[in-house]
């Protein structure tokens, strides 16, 4: 049977249950760096019989585009988007993954005109049809000195790739200061490792947040995470509402974050 929560809860009275849970978040508990995986644009599509994943995939980035309006409208600082990673280059079909690739074009331009946004790249580009490269780059460029919210695309991704390049970087800079592998391993620390990484120079994921039921990592901000909080959401990627939105900001703030312990 089709879902029908595309449409569901629009009313007066889901709009001011909406400005009582945005009115009674502590602006202290609000996390300062969102990840979301945003995961079942296919089967949504599936559910709705259409004929092509494409249709959940436009819904799913359109549904991103709210996402990140909602985390700016609450104080969020930093969102990263979980949007194509390398198992998906290599394992996608053509057909799908050409239309991910325009969707994704269409939704990186996008943002990079929406409000005062900084749009970042984070992922492999010389993995990426050079159209689509191009235009992540572009998006960047543009908005490098925007001060509103920072938007991390992560497209061509893959969280153990990430480690692994961040190694390599470290090993090559080693190497052309003129120390030896030796010293490298006495002094190599998870700090220097963090900066190197994609996203260097921001702070980690406080809170990372799926889709449809899906309680796993796939490979997305493996090292960053370490210590984030997570929250799953039952609704499919495009159903996914913005009271659902608040009450993980919510739940998240009544959580006692022991760092490990």
């Amino acid at each position: 049977m089709a879902r029908t929560r595309w449409n569901e809860g629009r009313g007066p009275l889901y709009r001011l249950y909406i400005r009582r849970l945005r009115h009674r978040l502590p602006q202290a508990g609000v996390p300062h760096h969102v990840a979301m995986m945003i995961d079942g644009n296919r089967r949504w599509a599936r559910q709705l019989g259409f004929d092509s994943a494409a249709h959940g995939h436009r819904a799913g980035a359109a549904k991103m585009r709210e996402f990140l309006r909602w985390c700016d409208d609450v104080g969020v600082k930093v969102v990263s988007l979980y949007l194509l990673s390398t198992d998906n280059l290599r394992k996608r079909d053509s057909r799908e993954l050409s239309d991910l690739i325009d969707i994704i074009s269409e939704l990186a331009e996008e943002l990079s005109h929406e409000r005062n946004w900084r749009v970042q790249h984070v992922g492999r580009a010389d993995l990426l049809p050079a159209e689509l490269a191009s235009v992540l780059a572009e998006a960047q460029r543009r908005t490098v000195d925007h001060t509103g919210l920072h938007v991390n695309l992560a497209v061509g991704y893959g969280g153990r790739s990430e480690i692994v390049d961040a190694v390599r970087s470290i090993i090559a800079t080693h190497d052309r200061e003129g120390g030896s592998l030796e010293e490298l391993a006495a002094s190599l620390t998870p700090e220097q490792i963090g900066e190197h990484l994609y996203t260097t120079g921001q702070p980690d994921p406080d809170l990372v947040i799926r889709t449809s039921g899906e309680q796993r990592l796939s490979d997305f901000l493996l090292w960053q995470s370490a210590h984030s909080e997570f929250y799953f959401v039952e609704a499919l990627g495009p159903d996914l509402r913005e009271v659902d939105f608040l009450r993980a900001i919510r739940d998240f703030s009544t959580r006692d974050r022991r760092y490990g312990g």
